[in-house]
C-alpha cells in the first residue's frame, strides 16, 4: 500500500480518524485528573573529604574523592538511611516518597530530589537525608563531613502529573490504532465498488458498463 493509497483510505474514513484520537485523549485526560498533585522538593550536598584542605592533590586523590562521592549517592538510596530518614521526619517508612540521586563527573556535589503528594514533607525529607547521609558517612566511610549546600524549600507549584503529555499521548495512541484499524478494515473488504477495482483483482479489462435503472 502507497502512502498516496492510504490518504485515500483514511480520507474515506475520516469520522473514525478523528473520533478515536478524540476518544483517547479523553479517557488519558480524565485518567491524568484523577492522578493526584506531587511536590518536588531539591537539596544539594557537598562532600568533604579529609584530603579537601590539602593544596597539593595528586590525580590519585582526585579520583579516589570523586568514588567517594559516587559511594555517598549510593549510601542516600541504602535502607539504613531511608529508616533514619523516616524516624526523623515522624513517617513508618518513605512509602509514597521517590528519591533521585544525581552527581556529574569531577565534582563533590551530589543532587537530591524528593517527590511526594505534601510540599512540606518532601522537604522535610530531602533536608532529612542531607543530616542522616553525613551522619553515616563519617561513621560508616570515615568522611570529613556531607554539607548542605542549598537546603531544599517547600515547592509552591506542583511537578506532576504532566496531566497534558497524558492528553498528547492518548492523541497519539488514538490516531495509531486508527490508523490500523483503517488498514485493517480495508484488508479485510472483499468488496468491489467499481470498475477499476475489477480490473485490478482479474488483470483483464472492462468493455462495458451496465447502467443503474430506477425503479427496476
Amino acid at each position: 500500500m502507497t502512502l498516496v493509497e492510504l490518504l485515500e483510505l483514511l480520507k474515506k474514513r475520516w469520522q473514525l480518524v478523528v473520533a478515536l484520537p478524540l476518544i483517547f485523549a479523553l479517557i488519558a485526560g480524565a485518567w491524568a485528573i484523577t492522578r493526584p498533585d506531587v511536590y518536588t522538593a531539591t537539596t544539594t550536598m557537598y562532600v568533604l573529604s579529609k584530603q579537601a584542605d590539602s593544596t597539593d592533590i595528586t590525580s590519585a586523590e582526585l579520583s579516589a574523592s570523586q568514588q567517594l562521592t559516587n559511594d555517598i549517592a549510593n549510601i542516600v538510596k541504602s535502607s539504613r538511611v531511608r529508616r533514619q530518614v523516616a524516624q526523623q521526619v515522624g513517617l513508618e517508612s518513605l512509602a509514597g516518597y521517590s528519591l533521585n540521586v544525581s552527581n556529574t563527573t569531577n565534582s563533590r556535589v551530589v543532587t537530591l530530589t524528593v517527590t511526594g503528594r505534601d510540599p512540606q514533607m518532601a522537604a522535610d525529607v530531602a533536608n532529612a537525608f542531607v543530616s542522616s547521609v553525613s551522619e553515616i558517612a563519617q561513621e560508616v566511610m570515615g568522611v570529613e563531613a556531607v554539607n548542605s549546600v542549598d537546603e531544599a524549600t517547600v515547592p509552591v507549584s506542583p511537578s506532576g502529573p504532566k496531566r497534558m503529555r497524558y492528553v498528547a499521548v492518548g492523541l497519539a495512541g488514538g490516531l495509531f490504532a486508527a490508523v490500523a484499524l483503517v488498514v485493517l478494515l480495508d484488508l479485510f473488504d472483499t468488496c468491489i465498488r467499481n470498475s477499476q477495482e475489477v480490473e485490478e483483482l482479474l488483470d483483464v479489462p472492462v468493455i462495458g458498463h451496465f447502467p443503474a435503472i430506477q425503479g427496476v
